[in-house]
This record gives C-alpha cells, structure tokens and sequence, in this order.
C-alpha cells in the first residue's frame, strides 16, 4: 500500500461494525466527512480501534513517532522522516527489530478501518492509481502498530511483499506493498 487511503464511512456504521465508541462525539463531524483521498504524507488523522482500548474509534495521526519525543517534536520528527518513509508503513518482517516498531509490536497494535486504498501502475513512464475496495462496498480492515506521545496516537501501516496480483499492478519496485 503506497501511502494512499480513502474513508467515506460514516462514524455509526464504523461503530456498529466494529461494536466500538468514539472517544470523542465531538469528532463525530469531522470523521463523518468522506475523504475520498488521504495522502499519508500529509498525516491526515484518522480513527484507529488500539489494542489498550479495543472498545473506541480513537483519532491518530498517519505516521508513527518514536515515544520518546514530546507533541511538540512530531511535527519536526515527520519533516527529517520523509528520508525513510515518513513512518506511514512498516514492514512485518522487520517489525520486530525495528528500533519504533518493536516496542509497539506486542503491546501497541490496532485495526483502521480504510473504504480502500491506492496502489500505482507504472506504463509508459506514467503512473496510474489503482484504487482497491471490497466489491460490496464494506469497510476494510488494515492493521498496524502506534504509538502514543503525550495525549496523541501515532500510527503505521504494517505492509508485506506483494502477493503476484498486486505485484503486477505495483509494477514499479519500492520497499512497502499491500498483501
């Protein structure tokens, strides 16, 4: 998956299909709003369902920060982690060494729930965006690994090799693939 999601449920149907609660119905507005295009290095928030309280949609921040920086330095952190990805995926076979990733691996785990996500295709030079979605429409379910600084989530996709199917759409070699 290359850093590109889409989320046009609304909050109660994420709710009732996860049998979860907002933190905050406040946000409600805010989440309710169809983001057709979420473009991880803008580090939009997004609601993720964290292992430490597996009863809420909490609001998180696509890409993860290391811990032991404070909410003032996750701005700063995501500007010098754009040379590596920005923390927007993370691979699970290096899951465990990695030095954000493996204190979160066991502990900090959580489900996203996306409406689909974009995957590019290199022709001729030019790159097209795949977007992938269930056929019926349902919501799909990624997981991943975050962390939590002062009173904010921060979150990473985990990703895999690319199965033979999306290794023929994301024709273009990069680190991070979808299934």
């Amino acid at each position: 998956m290359c850093f590109h999601t889409s989320q046009i449920k609304k909050v109660k149907t994420l709710e009732k299909t996860f049998k979860v609660n907002i933190t905050d119905i406040a946000l409600v507005d805010y989440f309710d709003k169809p983001r057709y295009h979420l473009n991880g290095f803008t580090h939009p928030n997004m609601l993720v369902i964290p292992q430490q309280k597996p009863e809420v949609l909490a609001p998180a921040v696509w890409g993860i920060v290391p811990e032991n920086k404070t909410s003032d330095e996750i701005k700063p952190y995501y500007k010098e982690a754009v040379k590596f990805g920005s923390g927007l995926n993370a691979r699970t076979e290096k899951a465990f060494q990695h030095f954000i990733y493996k204190d979160s691996i066991m502990e900090k785990r959580y489900i996203i729930s996306v409406s689909g996500f974009f995957e590019p295709h290199e022709y001729k030079g030019k790159k097209y965006p795949y977007h992938f979605k269930n056929e019926d429409e349902s919501t799909m379910a990624l997981a991943g690994l975050y962390t939590v600084i002062d009173t904010f989530i921060t979150f990473t996709i985990l990703t895999k090799e690319a199965s033979p199917l999306f290794a023929k759409i994301h024709n273009k070699k990069t680190d991070n693939h979808y299934f």
